[in-house]
């Protein structure tokens, strides 16, 4: 009988170790670390440079009052980009920087940049703050600023003397958004942040790993308000200053529903949009991306908004050929695949440079294709 159950024994054991894999799975590996290439084979275009010159328009470069020009535009050069629209003109707050900006580039690279101005919504308690800032608005421009960029802290975190937050349609900054239509400039104004940075951190929220690895982003319903109301203010702007154009960044937080913000340019033939940091949401869909940019060619421009000139070739990617399932660059913004769209050569042209040169003032036109 021993025997017997030594034997058992022993067949047991060594059916089991032969059933065992001989690199057993890393179970405690993470969806931070999978990151698999690849097996699909399918014809591949990766671009380094853009079919047609281009101008982006949400580009930020923070110490161009003293930064060297010629290292910036060889590398400008290298991706096509013919003029970037540099929207932090007054760098860290200082009134400084503005006029020496613009001077290093008058200087320097007179038709590869073009200049924005921002605001300080410090003292907005007081009754002639909005007419000191739209003063300043007006030297800006004489010092050759070309438009207005609003920072995402309007509408968010700014608040007034009493702790009350600054709602973007706050009615004391009606004299502002005024002063832009009459002075023909745009304003490119970023409001809020991805919807999903408002709903619960768990396995159904798509943005869980952004939320991860950046925590500061996530947006507690109970100390900001609703996303839904952020935006809203917003719009009301839109429509109540109908002679201004403002140009909504990163497709309005709307670039995964593009039917609603397609409802919304219908609506609202001042707003224009620019794709920068929201490339991921049009590369996954790649049919329906296509019908949006076609059928909005006149009111969607290129924009990148943070500048690593490698990233570039996936918006060439995305944007020019008809590639399937490949890389986006930051996993935390995408863990999906992108398609391209093979846009045509005039929507190209038109997100491209065309709609820019219409609406922005200033741009030397004579640096790209009719």
């Amino acid at each position: 009988m021993k025997q017997i159950i030594l034997s058992l024994t022993f067949v047991v054991s060594f059916l089991w170790l032969i059933g065992q894999p001989l690199n057993p799975a890393d179970t405690t590996m993470g969806f931070e670390e999978y990151n698999p290439p690849s097996t699909l084979v399918v014809p591949e275009h990766p671009l380094k440079k853009a079919k047609f010159p281009f101008i982006d328009v949400h580009n930020h470069q923070w110490r161009m009052a003293d930064m060297d020009l010629n290292e910036l535009t060889d590398e400008m050069d290298a991706l096509n980009m013919a003029v970037m629209v540099n929207l932090s003109g007054r760098g860290w707050r200082s009134p400084d920087n503005l006029p020496k900006a613009i001077n290093n580039v008058k200087e320097n690279k007179p038709n590869r940049f073009i200049v924005f101005t921002n605001i300080s919504f410090d003292g907005i308690d007081d009754p002639k703050w909005s007419e000191y800032t739209v003063k300043q608005l007006e030297n800006d421009v004489k010092l050759g600023a070309k438009g207005l960029k609003i920072f995402k802290n309007l509408g968010l975190t700014e608040k007034d003397k009493a702790g009350n937050r600054i709602a973007t349609d706050d009615p004391r900054l009606d004299p502002i958004w005024a002063k832009c239509g009459e002075l023909g400039i745009p304003v490119l104004i970023h409001t809020g942040e991805p919807a999903p940075f408002w709903q619960p951190r768990d396995k159904n929220n798509e943005r869980w790993l952004e939320l991860k690895q950046r925590p500061n982003r996530y947006r507690d319903p109970q100390e900001y308000p609703s996303w839904e109301e952020v935006m809203a203010e917003q719009h009301n702007v839109f429509r109540k200053h109908p002679k201004t154009i403002f140009i909504n960044a990163h497709l309005g937080w709307l670039g995964n529903d593009l039917d609603q913000l397609g409802k919304l340019m219908d609506e609202i033939p001042n707003m224009y949009t620019e794709i920068g940091a929201v490339l991921a949401e049009l590369g996954r869909q790649p049919r329906m991306a296509k019908k949006f940019l076609t059928k909005y060619q006149d009111r969607v421009m290129f924009g990148k908004d943070s500048w690593n000139p490698e990233e570039y070739y996936v918006y060439f990617r995305v944007l020019e050929t008809d590639d399937e399932y490949f890389d986006y660059y930051r996993k935390r913004h995408a863990f999906w695949k992108m398609y391209g769209l093979d846009l045509s050569d005039e929507v190209l042209k038109k997100i491209y440079y065309k709609n820019a040169l219409r609406i922005i003032p200033g741009i030397d036109a004579s640096q790209f294709p009719k």
